[in-house]
């Protein structure tokens, strides 16, 4: 078996650009990326359905290496929708050292879907750190998979391009796998794009993938909540302030349910990210905040 060497990762988040929480049956037909493979909906204890793996050739160089050191293989593409709110793309890919030396027959990497075996001499570590600085330049692009991938979803005739409101769309870049710390490091880089970091597993890609969505999924919610909050000008009416917040009460508070649907062996990283940075206490006190300002503006209107 070849030498894992490392899986990586990025997921991107968005509105779903509908004025409404998109049907069942238009969710299904928006995820149908593959044709003769089925969407995957669940309802429990959210509603949430994620369109098959669909596998993009790649045969390039991989970043953070000094001498050209070329990947060949399969990316492994996927969307989901959640709450018929929140669209999401997800491409990831497991790195094993190759053997050969040269490029085999595409058949041989066919038989290893989301898998890019290396051809010469390999540095895991410069290529993850690079990977996860967002510096691949003409070399492998998971930014650009991903974004093709949501990008198709959003662009769908059946939605009707009104979102409720304006939100930026974020990005996750993750790495996994031995090398790696052995500990989850998660840091925002800027305002949209976030770097995680996950100890070694022996857990399979998807079911790594899938705690990465869901990670990625709540730190949206907490983003958006969070510029909806603080966005208040100085002075501006207590009326003003709720109709800024409204959005957050239809759209996104019953959205949240951090490791719903993680793999039970995957529980302790979510309980480290509740421990540093704690994404369930940030968001419990800016609910409370909107609670708040509702009361208030109820108090002023019965005062008036």
């Amino acid at each position: 078996m070849a030498e894992h060497l490392m899986t990586l990762g990025e997921v991107h988040t968005a509105l779903l650009r509908n004025s409404t929480a998109v049907s069942t049956t238009d969710t299904e037909a928006l995820l149908d990326l593959v044709q003769g493979r089925r969407v995957r909906r669940s309802e429990r204890p959210i509603a949430h359905a994620q369109s098959p793996d669909r596998h993009i050739g790649v045969d390039c160089a991989l970043a953070g290496t000094g001498a050209r050191v070329r990947g060949v293989g399969t990316v492994c593409t996927r969307a989901t929708i959640t709450g018929g709110h929140v669209a999401q793309a997800s491409a990831y890919v497991r790195v094993v050292r190759g053997d050969a030396g040269r490029r085999l027959p595409w058949s041989h990497y066919l038989a290893a879907p989301g898998t890019i075996e290396t051809i010469g001499k390999i540095d895991a570590a410069s290529i993850t750190d690079a990977m996860l600085r967002g510096e691949p330049g003409e070399a492998l692009n998971l930014d650009a998979i991903g974004n093709r991938t949501l990008d198709q979803v959003q662009l769908d005739h059946r939605l009707d391009h009104r979102p409720a409101f304006r939100t930026a769309r974020t990005r996750l870049r993750w790495a996994a796998g031995p090398g790696e710390s052995t500990t989850l490091s998660f840091s925002l880089d800027d305002p949209t794009t976030r770097t995680l970091r996950l100890p070694r597993t022996d857990l399979d890609d998807r079911a790594t993938a899938a705690f990465c969505e869901d990670l990625a999924l709540h730190d949206w919610l907490l983003t958006t909540l969070l510029t909806m909050v603080e966005s208040r000008p100085a002075g501006s009416a207590r009326a003003d302030t709720v109709a800024r917040i409204r959005p957050a009460i239809d759209f996104l508070l019953h959205l949240w349910m951090p490791a719903a649907r993680t793999d039970p062996a995957l529980q302790e990283l979510w309980r480290d990210v509740e421990r540093r940075p704690g994404f369930t206490r940030q968001w419990r006190v800016n609910v409370d905040r909107i609670r708040d300002q509702l009361a208030l503006a109820t108090i002023e209107r019965l005062g008036r």
